[in-house]
C-alpha cells in the first residue's frame, strides 16, 4: 500500500508540476505575444509621425513659394487708369524700395488699393495692404509700414 501511495503521490506531484509549467510556458507567450503588439504598435505611432513631419514640410515650402511670389520688386505688366494721384503734402515723389519703411501719411484710406483683383494683383497677406504711390504700388505691413514688395508702374 505504501507503494501505491508512494506512486500515486509521485504521479499527482508530475502532473501538478507539468500543470504550471505549461501555465508557465502559456503566460510567457501571452507575454511575448502582448510585447510584440506594443512594438508594432509603436512603429505605427512612429510611422504617423513621420508622416506628420513630411506633410508639415510640405505645407512650410509651400508657404515659402507665396511668399516668394510677392517678389520684392516687379516691372507691372500692364498699366491702369485710376484717376489722378496726390501726393501727402510735404513729401516728395521718390523711388521706394524693399526694406524700407512708407510713412504713415501714405498709409491713409486715400493711399490704399482696395480692390486689388481690378488691378491683377494677387490678395496681400494678413497685416499687409497695398498702397498706391505714384504710379507705383507697394506692398506694406499694416502696422509698420514695412515695404515688402514694389510693383512699378502699374498706373498711368
Amino acid at each position: 500500500m505504501k507503494k501505491i501511495l508512494t506512486v500515486t503521490l509521485a504521479a499527482v506531484l508530475a502532473s501538478s508540476s507539468m500543470g504550471i509549467a505549461t501555465a508557465a510556458s502559456a503566460q510567457s507567450r501571452e507575454y511575448r505575444q502582448d510585447r510584440h503588439d506594443r512594438r508594432d504598435d509603436r512603429r505605427d505611432d512612429r510611422q504617423d509621425r513621420r508622416e506628420d513631419r513630411r506633410e508639415d514640410r510640405a505645407d512650410r515650402r509651400d508657404d515659402r513659394q507665396d511668399q516668394r511670389a510677392y517678389a520684392r520688386w516687379q516691372q507691372a505688366e500692364r498699366r491702369y487708369n485710376a484717376g489722378r494721384y496726390q501726393r501727402p503734402r510735404g513729401y516728395v515723389d521718390r523711388q521706394w524700395s524693399y526694406g524700407q519703411r512708407l510713412p504713415a501719411n501714405y498709409r491713409t484710406r486715400g493711399y490704399v488699393v482696395n480692390d486689388y483683383s481690378r488691378y491683377g494683383l494677387r490678395a496681400p497677406p494678413r497685416g499687409y495692404q497695398y498702397t498706391r504711390v505714384n504710379n507705383d504700388v507697394v506692398l506694406t505691413a499694416v502696422a509698420t509700414g514695412l515695404i515688402t514688395a514694389v510693383i512699378v508702374g502699374l498706373f498711368n
